[in-house]
């Protein structure tokens, strides 16, 4: 009986999905440089584990795919014509915590993601 009950709980713990971090957020970064910069981010599931995600920063719009793994959350998107990927971690608190990169660059930014 414990077993069942304690393997419930870990399917439950893991089967986490994009539909549970669908939603706003306001966003703070800094880019390669050490410049910082502010917009807002909306997440949108299109299944139990993938996503639409959309940035707008500055006046400027990326668009791009998501998805979630327990903890890890990672995004491909175009800004500008440029491809670019990210890679939050999913903090306790619903907090998106990750760093990014984008074609041509040798670099990472930083990037937090705090729900609306």
């Amino acid at each position: 009986m414990m077993k069942s009950i304690l393997g419930a709980l870990l399917l439950t713990a893991t089967a986490a999905g994009a539909q549970d971090i669908g939603g706003r957020y306001a966003l703070v970064g800094e880019d390669f440089n050490g410049g910082t910069y502010v917009g807002s981010v909306t997440i949108t599931p299109t299944s139990k584990v993938t996503c639409e995600i959309r940035w707008l920063i500055a006046g400027e719009e990326a668009v791009g795919i998501c998805m979630r793994q327990d903890n890890a959350f990672a995004a491909s998107y175009v800004m500008n014509g440029v491809v670019g990927m990210v890679i939050y971690k999913i903090l306790p608190n619903g907090t998106l915590d990750g760093t990014w990169t984008a074609a041509g660059s040798n670099g990472v930014g930083r990037e937090v993601l705090t729900p609306k």
